[in-house]
């Protein structure tokens, strides 16, 4: 692509701020952020005249109508994802979903479809593989230093008071996974590979939550490895790791961890190296959101120059359809009580 890459986002809520300011960072890269859209009129001309967008929309209709677009943010509620899918596939215009990517996996396999059907590029904005740490992780795993990966824990726990920006969480029936599970889940298929089938337990240890709060899943993978994977919002320790996913990945000549504190254990032939997998804080982040934030940009800058290059995202929505397939199986094993094989 020669010419700069017109971009247009939909929702300006609780998250989007972290997108607004990375697509702002990348407009020396190609990048020419023309509009914002929300249904809260306010919420849009307030977006727009922070981050300098020209134009400012309260229904996706009429931006889509009045802007020659060429990529679409998508950083709504879930409920919503389809239908602006099928919004900017029908308008000519790639789209970026954030996740989750849609309501059940039949939604998620209907949003591939359609993108593959129109030859358009569709990503799922899934950051926790590229945050800082994970990169240098994953750096290490290929480098062979550890040899194969064959066993590993994941593990996402926290009593962050995640309601108080997000209430409509409290309502979700199925909560965790959906919210949560879906970033490490990925992990593990970033580090082991896919998986064969899956366990899990579910656990609602918030009275006041609809959905489940906790999962501790178990997950075999194709290449024989094992890796444990957990997530909730109800631990209770000091100090909190929030929002740190914690993790352990043993290998056949070697193991790698990371702790709370971002640093990073590797290790291999015989000797114990630790490195600062800490995240920079970018102008404006702030810790301890700033691993987070690092990675939103990073998952920018990853998809923008993959559609420009005209090539899929390494979190293409046919890639996110086996994480989302594979966290499904987690609910169904939860359910039957049994290993489950993810459905892609």
């Amino acid at each position: 692509m020669s010419g700069p890459t017109r971009l247009g986002v939909i929702g300006c809520g609780f998250f989007a701020g972290n997108h607004l300011n990375s697509w702002s960072d990348l407009r020396p890269q190609g990048l020419d952020l023309v509009a914002v859209c929300d249904l809260d009129a306010a919420k849009a001309k307030a977006a727009s005249e922070q981050f300098g967008v020209p134009r400012w929309y309260d229904k996706p209709e009429a931006m889509f109508a009045g802007e020659q677009l060429d990529l679409v943010d998508i950083i709504t509620q879930v409920r919503s994802h389809k239908t602006l899918v099928e919004m900017a596939m029908g308008a000519g215009v790639a789209a970026i979903v954030q996740k989750p990517f849609g309501n059940d996996l039949a939604e998620c396999r209907d949003m591939v479809e359609l993108a593959e059907k129109a030859g358009k590029f569709l990503a799922v904005h899934e950051n926790f593989r590229f945050q800082r740490p994970n990169l240098m992780i994953m750096d290490v795993i290929r480098s062979g230093a550890i040899g194969e990966p064959n066993w590993g824990r994941i593990s996402f726990r926290t009593g962050y008071d995640i309601y108080a920006g997000q209430p409509y969480l409290l309502t979700e029936e199925r909560f965790v996974i959906t919210d949560l599970g879906v970033h490490v889940v990925d992990l593990a298929r970033v580090f082991f590979g896919e998986a064969d089938h899956i366990t899990a337990e579910l656990q609602k240890r918030n009275p006041r939550v609809r959905g489940e709060d906790t999962a501790t899943m178990m997950v075999r993978h194709n290449s024989g490895a094992v890796s444990v994977v957990e997530c909730t919002y109800e631990s209770r320790r000091i100090p909190d790791a929030f929002p740190v996913t914690v993790l352990e990945i043993e290998g056949s000549k070697g193991s790698i961890r990371l702790d709370q504190y971002l640093q990073i254990h590797i290790t291999s032939e015989g000797k114990l190296t630790s490195v600062n997998g800490d995240a920079p804080v970018l102008p404006w982040a702030a810790r301890p959101w700033h691993v987070v934030q690092d990675s939103v940009f990073n998952t920018c800058e990853h998809i923008l120059q993959r559609f420009r290059a005209g090539k899929p995202a390494d979190v293409s929505g046919a890639d996110n359809l086996r994480t989302y397939a594979l966290c499904d199986a987690a609910y169904a094993a939860a359910a039957s009580r049994r290993a489950e094989t993810p459905a892609v």
